[in-house]
């Protein structure tokens, strides 16, 4: 198969880094996809469904090239943990994983032509140190926690509230840059000698 161009599928600043650390030349194009959760819907199964409707809506605009769309979703127990839409929500959510082990999981999916070629999700696990209302408030107050799944950043002062991770790194970030290197190969795309 023989593409003219990469296009990411999103506006997530780490996804443009991670991809971009890869030696990978690409665009970017938002997808404007309505990120709801199906009632009931399991985590791996909405990731893999948001990346997949991210990569097809991008793909419409510009079929020739291959189209990269992801999703990142945290899950606590049962509980499927999305961007905070407040300061209240945030506090909840890292309320919720302090102390605990969660799983990152970050679905992939590749389209070209209106068509999905592949998709994959990769699961991390990541475990909390406990922490205080007070800690919790000061992360807050960072503005960090907003634009993130499950109310923080491995890459920013979230780090400091990880005792244990289980699987890649990048892949709490936002894209397991290992798998998605590998999978645009199989299509042609390489990265930048």
């Amino acid at each position: 198969m023989s593409v003219t161009s990469l296009i990411l599928a999103s506006a997530s600043p780490r996804r443009k880094a991670l991809l971009s650390g890869a030696r990978l030349a690409f665009e970017t194009i938002e997808s404007g996809i309505d990120e709801q959760v199906v009632p009931g819907e399991p985590a791996r199964h909405y990731a893999l469904r948001m990346a997949r409707a991210k990569a097809l809506a991008v793909s419409k605009r510009a079929p020739q090239a291959l189209v990269l769309g992801a999703d990142t979703v945290v899950v606590c127990g049962d509980e499927i943990l999305l961007k905070p839409v407040d300061e209240h929500e945030a506090h909840q959510m890292l309320a919720r994983l302090s102390g605990r082990t969660h799983e990152v999981i970050t679905a992939y999916a590749l389209a070209s032509a209106e068509t999905i070629l592949e998709a994959n999700a990769v699961v991390s696990e990541v475990t909390f140190q406990p922490l205080s209302d007070q800690q919790i408030a000061e992360y807050i107050a960072t503005g960090e926690p907003f634009d993130k799944a499950g109310a923080y950043g491995i890459q920013g002062k979230g780090a400091h509230f990880i005792a244990k991770l289980k699987g890649s790194r990048e892949n709490v970030m936002g894209l397991p840059v290992r798998e998605v290197v590998s999978a645009l190969a199989r299509f042609g795309v390489v990265p930048e000698t």
